[in-house]
Parts: structure tokens; sequence; C-alpha cells
């Protein structure tokens, strides 16, 4: 209990720290870090244990993003020290609502396999994005404007700033993909996943229902995608369709692979280095006068495959090599 205890109580000062000593442009850097991690895990789910080829993951995300803040007009929330409430509220909605949007496109995709399960499931993400650019009830091409978002409020002498709100949702549902893909990938569930990926005929032969468990995988990471975007539509307070383009979906697994496909720790190390690293390259181009982001962000992940072609952390955890590797030289 003590290392969990204190992995809490690290995170809280961080976050305190962040607010009393960053501006709001790095706070703001940091919750898209947070969410990215969520997308990241929850896609490593399905390509990095399970072995399942994905490109629809941001039209999940979209699904879960558009159900919460359109959840949040029929229940508002009132300010004040409930908003964690209702944001967590909001947050189950949009993960179920995407949950059941990837059991209905699972169900009858997941038999496939390879690059015909790629073209399919990238089709059903571009679904979801029309259907939404579509929906007048949600706005359609012109966005969802004015969408709840964490706001300031008083508890005592203590001032709750919005950055704090939404730093506390966002890891709070980090911790909790990280640990429940943790605990199943470790039960017997998980072994299913794994034998699937290794050997999906083998599997079939040895009893297991490949199909069914492929479908929970997807279920399981549509759910946490849902839940991203959730956060994203509440911190960003304006939601399009634009923003889950296929190029959010290939951001998802840019973030798998480069981390390491079947590596959790990988996940969250790729989700920081891909959403900062753009921003960090930012003051070239008033140095330079042109926008060289996008070369050097895409040379450093040519490098970085083929210097690690399985990712930072291959299918390790960050637990693994402290014991192969810091034990032995203490």
């Amino acid at each position: 209990m003590k290392k969990p205890l204190l992995a809490l109580i690290g995170l809280i000062f961080v976050g305190f720290l962040i607010d009393l000593s960053f501006d709001a442009f790095i706070q703001l850097t940091l919750i898209y870090v947070l969410i990215n991690m969520i997308l990241a895990m929850s896609l490593n789910l399905v390509s990095g244990f399970t072995g399942q080829f994905s490109l629809g993951h941001a039209g999940f995300m979209a699904a879960g993003a558009y159900a919460s803040a359109f959840l949040s007009t029929i229940f508002p929330m009132n300010p004040g020290p409930m908003q964690f409430v209702y944001f967590l509220f909001y947050a189950i909605a949009g993960g179920a609502v995407a949950g059941l949007a990837g059991y209905l496109v699972g169900l009858p995709t997941l038999r496939l396999r390879g690059d015909y399960l790629a073209i399919v499931t990238l089709g059903f993400g571009e679904i979801i994005r029309v259907i939404l650019l579509n929906t007048k009830t949600v706005g359609g091409a012109r966005g969802m404007y004015g969408i709840t978002g964490p706001t300031d409020f008083t508890l005592g002498s203590w001032t709750i700033s919005k950055f704090l709100i939404g730093y506390a949702h966002a890891i709070f549902w980090v911790v909790a993909c990280f640990v429940v893909i943790w605990r199943i990938i470790r039960s017997h569930h998980g072994r299913a996943f794994l034998s699937v990926r290794e050997d999906e005929i083998a599997a079939e032969a040895m009893g297991i229902h490949t199909t069914q468990t492929k479908v929970r995988a997807f279920v399981l990471s549509s759910f946490f995608a849902g839940v991203a975007g959730s956060i994203f539509a509440h911190y960003a307070n304006y939601l399009n369709p634009a923003s889950f383009s296929f190029n959010r979906s290939v951001d998802a697994v840019i973030m798998v692979v480069l981390g390491g496909m079947g590596s959790l720790s990988g996940s969250l190390m790729a989700a920081t280095i891909i959403t900062i690293l753009p921003e960090a390259l930012r003051p070239l181009q008033e140095i330079t006068g042109v926008d060289l982001r996008m070369v050097i962000y895409s040379l450093a992940l040519i490098l970085l495959m083929i210097l690690r072609p399985k990712g930072l952390m291959g299918t390790k955890e960050v637990n693994e090599f402290w014991r192969k590797y810091v034990r032995k030289t203490s």
C-alpha cells in the first residue's frame, strides 16, 4: 500500500506545482498529454495485446466526446465541489456510448484479420465522423460550442483552480485505465488476448472463442477512447468533427508503435513525447522563419524506429527494467 500511496501524493504535488509555477499553455499541454495517454493505452489493448490493427480509434473518441458534451446540456453542472462527480458521470456515459459503438462495429468486423480489419475500422471511424458532421443536434459542421468545463471555486480559504479539477479528473482516468488494463492482461481474459495475438489458429484449437475475445478487447478499448474524448470535450469547450479525422487515429497508432506494442509504460512515454515534441519545436519557426516542426518531428520518429524497431519499451514495462538493470547494479 505504501508505493501506490506515495505515487498518489506525488501526482497531487505535481498538480499543485504546475498550477502555481506554469502558465495556461503548459497546463493545457499537460491535459492533452494525459488525454493522449488514455487514448494510447486503450488502443494498445487492441493492437498491442490482442494483435488487431485498428485505424478507427478517433471515431470512438468522437462518439464519447459528443455523447458527453450533449449529456452536459441535459444535466448541466453546477460550479462547486461537485464538479468532479459531474465530470465522472459525463465520462462514464461517454465511455459507455463509445463502448456500445465499439461493440456494434466490432461484432461483424473482428472476424476479419490484418489489413482487411484495418480498412474496415478506418471506414467505420469515418462513418462516425460523417454522421456527426451532418447531425445538427450536436452542431454539425459548425461544431459544438460552449461545452461545460471546469470552473474555479473556493473551498474554505483555498481556491481550487479549473486546471486542478481538470488535472485530477484526467489523472484519475489515466490511473484507472492503466490499472484496469494491467489487471485484465494478467487475468485469464488477458491470457486469451495474448494467445490470439500470438497465434489465432492455435488459440481456436485450444478452445478460445477468438471473435468474442477480440470483441471484448475492442469494447473495453472503445470505452476508454470515449473517456479520453469526454475529457477533451470538457476541457477544450468546443468540438468539431475535423478534430477526429483519420490523422487522430494515425497519431494514436504512432503512440502505440513508438512506445512498444504490448507495453503500457511505453504508451505513457510515447504519448508524452508525441504531444510535447511539436510544441517544444514551435520556437524554431520564430528563429528560422520557416515551420520546420513537422520535418524534425518526422525525422525523430524515423530515427527512433530505426534505432528501436520494437518501440521504446518493446513489450516490457518499467518495473521489468528496474528488476533487470537497477537491482543488478545496486
